[in-house]
């Protein structure tokens, strides 16, 4: 059996859910500490003059976890994000089957960030047609601080002897950790496909939404490299 773990982001990039697709269980990652200007309350659509931002503003302290971090509702920033999707994606292939999504998304009045990204990553998940069953870390019970640690106790948690790591992971995991208490630690490597999107040329590393509203029920044969334009 195969576990993979990471940080519940805002609306992900095709390698996220490839992970999760590779993957016997995945487990969304809350009770680590919230990382500012990365990936966990942002992401990208494909605009006519190129990448823009979605992004959700919060009200962070440090060292707050993910899971504590409130959302500025202060700030119009689902009115903002909406116009965004609507102005760049309103003529795509698959908008209708999509749309409601969005607005599920961007309707109700999110207080924290971890329930809206948690939301975000289950949906999107079924909407691709991935299986893989997903947990969230707090509710799973105490795991260690130390990241091996933690990684470890997760794998073993479900009783399983693999665990599936980003490829950046190479860089920093003790893996003679992993190997003592038997199990095996495999790299995913992504390759990101070229498929056809809106406006000019190709841009790659766009949340998931950019391949859905082009693809539809096509998508996840396109992020697992069956499909898509090379």
């Amino acid at each position: 059996m195969i576990v993979a773990v990471h940080q519940p982001q805002y609306l992900p990039w095709l390698g996220y859910f490839d992970k999760i697709d590779r993957a016997d269980v995945f487990v969304l990652l809350d009770s680590v500490q919230f990382k500012k200007n990365e990936w966990q309350n942002r992401n990208r659509i494909k605009a006519a003059a190129g990448p823009q931002w979605l992004t959700v503003p919060v009200t962070y302290k440090f060292p707050q976890r993910i899971a504590e971090v409130a959302v500025n509702n202060r700030e119009r920033w689902q009115h903002k994000q909406r116009q965004g999707i609507v102005s760049n994606y309103r003529k795509a292939p698959f908008w209708d089957g999509l749309a409601p999504f969005i607005e599920e998304v961007l309707s109700p009045t999110w207080e924290l960030l971890a329930p809206l990204n948690i939301f975000g990553v289950k949906e999107l998940a079924a909407v691709l047609g991935i299986e893989t069953p997903l947990y969230v870390a707090s509710e799973l019970g105490e795991f260690p601080e130390d990241p091996d640690e933690r990684l470890i106790a997760i794998t073993k948690h479900f009783g399983a002897d693999t665990y599936l790591a980003g490829s950046g992971g190479r860089d920093y995991m003790n893996l003679d950790r992993y190997a003592q208490n038997g199990i095996e630690v495999l790299f995913q490597e992504y390759h990101h496909p070229v498929y056809a999107q809106l406006f000019c040329a190709f841009e790659p590393f766009m949340s998931v939404v950019d391949l859905l509203f082009n693809h539809g029920k096509e998508s996840l044969s396109i992020l697992r490299g069956e499909g898509g334009k090379g």
